[in-house]
């Protein structure tokens, strides 16, 4: 049996439904299918959504809860995953799969895999994510015995790709549940890294990888976390704070190459960068200040502070020692609040 776990959480009617008629639509499957959706407390009820749908071959299950981001959900449908389960498919719920892509999943993995992911169209693309990235050379990777010409098997350091430049998509990926059943994502990471370091963890854990170089996902408009979390948003710095809290994660928790620390260190400065301009053009266009994010920042990662100092005589030209001195009394302020909530 494959699961199919969803988490759900949409603002507008209809979405849900074009992503479960992708999973009707799927042909060729050996396996039978469950599907389960989560519920993250969303304003859309996955419920109604679908009451209104023809009936589908596959049984849908609906698991409601309160809301706790896409990886509370995930790590929800898991844990209801039912016995005989053999492999987990994840699917966005504003995402839709090709007819084929389970039916290639279990193909791949059928070869001696443990874990698959596609090419994907990402919202509002018409070329793959493979090609736009460049982070892959598909001719470097073998082809996979069988019909088809496009399944490969990863052939390189994949948790050395995904610190630099990671290549899954998680509405792509169907691995082996049987094996990695126990591995659960990390509910702390609200919108940015908790799929990475799920990645990395089944990696070494000895995970065998597969993939497709064909585009079987097309991602679609909805509530996403982390495309809707741009620069100019009210997420944006929560992001920022969870990029940087995977990247410091990343390094506490595996053993790293003397370039891979040098290559996250690299990327803690270019974000440390990210928040200080974020947190200035919010001071500067007078908007609200998100406090809870700043006093759970300065507890995760205290020299980011130091930073709104050095990008603001970036900005303004001012010699590093006028730029501190104008920014004492802003920084200090900020210290003090965040200080007063960690005690």
């Amino acid at each position: 049996m494959i699961t199919v776990v969803i988490p759900y959480f949409q603002r507008e009617p209809g979405i849900l439904a074009r992503a479960l008629a992708s999973i009707a639509g799927q042909q060729a499957c050996p396996l039978s299918v469950h599907v389960i959706v989560v519920d993250d407390a969303s304003p859309v009820p996955a419920d109604a959504e679908i009451a209104g749908m023809d009936r589908m071959a596959q049984p849908v299950q609906v698991i409601v809860q309160s809301n706790g981001g896409p990886g509370a959900a995930r790590n929800t449908g898991l844990a209801h995953a039912p016995q005989g389960t053999r492999y987990i498919a994840f699917l966005d719920s504003d995402d839709e799969w090709t007819p084929d892509h389970l039916a290639r999943a279990v193909l791949a993995l059928d070869c001696g895999y443990d874990f698959y992911f596609a090419d994907l169209y990402q919202l509002g693309q018409t070329t793959a994510a493979f090609a736009r990235a460049g982070r892959i050379r598909v001719a470097e990777h073998p082809v996979l015995p069988g019909p088809v010409s496009d399944l490969h098997g990863y052939h390189g350091d994949m948790f050395d790709q995904i610190i630099r430049g990671n290549l899954i998509g998680t509405p792509t990926v169907v691995y082996d549940f049987e094996r990695f059943g126990a591995h659960r994502f990390r509910t702390e990471f609200g919108n940015a890294g908790e799929d990475y370091l799920f990645w990395m963890e089944l990696v070494r854990g000895g995970a065998k990888i597969a993939f497709s170089s064909r585009a079987e996902v097309r991602c679609g408009k909805g509530v996403n976390v982390y495309a809707g979390s741009g620069w100019g948003s009210d997420q944006h710095l929560l992001r920022v704070h969870n990029e940087i809290k995977y990247r410091l994660t990343t390094r506490k928790l595996f053993a790293l190459t003397d370039s891979q620390r040098a290559h996250i260190q690299t990327c803690v400065r270019d974000l440390r960068r990210s928040f200080a301009r974020d947190l200035l053009h919010r001071m500067a266009h007078r908007k609200t200040l998100p406090w809870p994010v700043l006093q759970q920042h300065f507890r995760l990662d205290p020299l980011s502070f130091r930073g709104v100092a050095i990008q603001y005589a970036e900005d303004h030209f001012f010699s590093l020692d006028v730029a501190f001195y104008k920014g004492h009394v802003l920084i200090h302020s900020l210290c003090a609040i965040c200080t007063t909530s960690k005690q």
